[in-house]
């Protein structure tokens, strides 16, 4: 498995790629992290993954098909995407909780860790974890560092409750929120994926 470059906290692609390949970003060029593809040093909390890096620090998690839940293009998720039952907010986002926390709220700017697991919800394949590498990843939460699937489901907006520290959540995240049509991390994560990411909410650094 390659490492999770693009989950430097789950930023938009938009021109990250681009810039990408003037920056190296550590976090995300080499893995599918949810941190924004190898863009500038204000998308590195973002899965940081240029076109030509690795996939960090990224997580995403997917719907079970017994929710009823669909991907794009009306395609069901894999049966085993999530181990509660989903709810869909206004964004598109689909969560719950495996696990509730009991810590402090994270507020917006803050510096937190987070542990997580990102899988494509076409086939719920493994892009990226921070488990195996034994890592977790550190961003500043809203702050634009990661993709915007993770900023909404951490912090929490439009029907989506906050993460308290301690806590584990699954995320079903559309690609809109995600990596978008040009996908990343050189191809672990193609154009216009939904991603899923198991995660887990350390506490504050």
């Amino acid at each position: 498995m390659q490492s999770a470059a693009l989950l430097h906290p789950p930023c938009q692609l938009h021109g990250a790629n681009h810039r990408a390949r003037h920056r190296h970003h550590a976090f995300s060029a080499s893995h599918a992290s949810p941190r924004r593809v190898h863009a500038p040093a204000r998308c590195q909390g973002r899965l940081n993954v240029s076109e030509d890096a690795t996939l960090d620090r990224r997580l995403l998690l997917s719907a079970s098909a017994a929710f009823g839940l669909l991907v794009a293009g009306g395609a069901p998720l894999p049966a085993k995407a999530a181990e509660c039952a989903l709810s869909t907010a206004p964004s598109g986002i689909a969560f719950c909780d495996t696990r509730e926390g009991t810590g402090k709220e994270p507020a917006k700017g803050s510096l937190i860790r987070c542990h997580y697991r990102g899988r494509l919800a076409s086939n719920n394949a493994v892009f990226d974890s921070s488990y195996e590498r034994g890592r977790p990843l550190t961003f500043k939460v809203g702050a634009g560092e990661v993709i915007q699937g993770w900023d909404k489901g951490i912090l929490g907006t439009e029907g989506i409750p906050a993460m308290k520290e301690g806590g584990k959540r699954t995320l079903v995240i559309p690609p809109e929120l995600a990596y978008g049509a040009r996908g990343a991390g050189r191809g672990l994560i193609p154009p216009g994926a939904t991603l899923i990411f198991d995660v887990e909410l350390l506490g504050r650094k």
